[in-house]
């Protein structure tokens, strides 16, 4: 038997001040994640009724000052297609009588049979010196997504500015102050492991995320703010902050490669037989920013490098769901510069194959050769929505069939754009979120914030896509058609 837990005051027991999430649901696994004030062990009931009625237990790892107190727990043996309901605990673990308030959350799991589907996908929270704007309603997007009830995010990274400090208050055009609330790790550019675990404590203190996160599971990429601006792995500067950066981020984000130390971020979650996910890491494995005109595919010109366009390429000749949804942080073929003579990005302007662009030739060919039909792709990174279809008859390069490219964004951060987009893959622009000549770092408060929304019918398997604003109205829609 059992000793019942102690009932105590609240301020002794352990407290969960940031609440829960759940991620990278996929079979019949799901990852739920918490944190806690002390050290104490994570405890995780589940059931399929919100009454909890035979709720299964599952006890997680001990966690402390090494973690920051973060835990997660993977979750196995879902049952398929129905909604989890969980209940987030932690035992002290000097007293294990002494336990937190339970902290609950929700997820649907992963489908069996076809059933409609719905997915969201977005980047960029708090970026460009906008912060959480209490008068405002805090990081509203997320309420906004919450509601349109989407099975699950993609995040496709800058989940963090670690690199952008922000201010009390900020003039806007209109006269109007725009008030942050701040803290210390958001008054610096972050340079400690402190620093960057501070960066995604400041998001978790806004009621929409957190409510979010509670409703919403999770699929989550990395981009470059979550280190510094533009970084790729050979500066000397940013070796030590990578390891840094990509600790705290495994620490604050209910995502599978945490459970092991030496997991790529990339990644695949099937969702059932309509659509499976591969998410990219386009930080970890790229070489130095350049001119990206190099005539030959190198370790100079990687930019998801050998390993992970190898195991994208089994990954998806391998997939037997009807859609394979690729989620990247960085587009194809909107040019996006790095300094007066680099690129960040693929693109590198109108021509032939040349750089970083020989990875994305290697690849759609071989999704022409392999016969791997409806491959779309989600973006993000340049800070507004667009839709692009790509078609050989307009290309530079010709070896590929025609396919669509989604960008969404900013979640909650400074509004860019239009970009330029590079012909070598004949991308064609069919929507553009913002103006020509629009004035840079719009406010969230100017409204040109952008999310994506996929619905997949059980019945036809058309995927709908929408690109969708600040409030939730639909800006422009396409509906696919599967190729069978």
């Amino acid at each position: 038997m059992f000793a019942p837990a102690l009932i105590r005051q609240d301020a002794s027991r352990p407290a969960i001040l940031y609440g829960t999430a759940s991620g990278d649901v996929t079979g019949n696994r799901a990852i739920v994640w918490s944190r806690t004030d002390r050290e104490a062990r994570m405890v995780v009931d589940w059931s399929t009724t919100e009454s909890f009625q035979k709720p299964r237990r599952v006890a997680g790892p001990a966690t402390g000052l090494a973690a920051d107190f973060t835990a997660r727990v993977e979750l196995g043996d879902l049952p398929a297609g129905q909604r989890i309901f969980y209940r987030v605990q932690f035992e002290d673990l000097s007293d294990s009588r002494n336990v937190s308030i339970p902290a609950a959350g929700s997820f649907r799991s992963a489908p069996r049979e076809p059933r409609d589907l719905a997915f969201a996908w977005s980047a960029d929270t708090v970026g460009q010196g906008w912060g959480i704007n209490v008068e405002w309603g805090g990081l509203r997007m997320y309420e906004t997504m919450r509601r349109a009830a989407p099975d699950f995010f993609i995040h496709c990274g800058d989940t963090i500015y670690a690199d952008g400090p922000i201010q009390s208050e900020v003039a806007l055009a209109d006269g109007t102050i725009w008030r942050n609330t701040v803290t210390p790790a958001k008054e610096k550019v972050a340079e400690t492991l402190a620093d960057f675990r501070g960066n995604y404590l400041y998001n978790l203190l806004d009621d929409n995320m957190r409510r979010f996160n509670a409703d919403i599971p999770q699929f989550v990429l990395w981009d470059d703010h979550e280190v510094h601006n533009n970084w790729y792995p050979s500066t000397q500067r940013g070796r030590t902050l990578v390891s840094q950066a990509r600790r705290a981020f495994l620490e604050y984000n209910p995502v599978r490669a945490a459970l092991q130390s030496d997991s790529p971020i990339y990644r695949s979650a099937s969702y059932g037989p309509q659509l499976e996910v591969f998410g990219l890491d386009l930080r970890s494995y790229r070489g130095a920013n350049s001119d990206n005109l190099q005539p030959n595919r190198s370790a100079a010109t990687a930019l998801a490098g050998g390993r992970q366009l190898n195991w994208l390429k089994r990954a998806l000749q391998s997939s037997t769901s009807t859609w394979k949804v690729i989620a990247s942080d960085l587009p194809i073929g909107l040019i996006v510069p790095d300094g007066p003579r680099a690129f960040e990005a693929f693109a590198n302007g109108d021509g032939p194959v040349l750089g970083r662009e020989h990875e994305v030739a290697d690849l759609l060919r071989f999704i022409r050769q392999r016969n791997i039909r409806n491959v779309v792709w989600v973006t993000a990174d340049v800070h507004y929505a667009a839709a692009h279809h790509y078609h050989p008859d307009r290309a530079q390069f010709t070896d590929f069939n025609p396919f669509w490219e989604f960008v969404a964004g900013p979640l909650h951060a400074g509004t860019f754009g239009p970009s330029a987009l590079d012909n070598t893959f004949g991308p064609e622009l069919k929507f553009s979120g913002v103006p020509p000549g629009m004035k840079p770092n719009q406010p969230p408060s100017a409204g040109l914030q952008f999310f994506g929304f996929v619905r997949i019918s059980a019945r036809t398997s058309v995927m709908t896509v929408d690109l969708r604003n600040l409030a939730g109205e639909t800006l422009y829609t396409m509906n696919l058609d599967p190729d069978r």
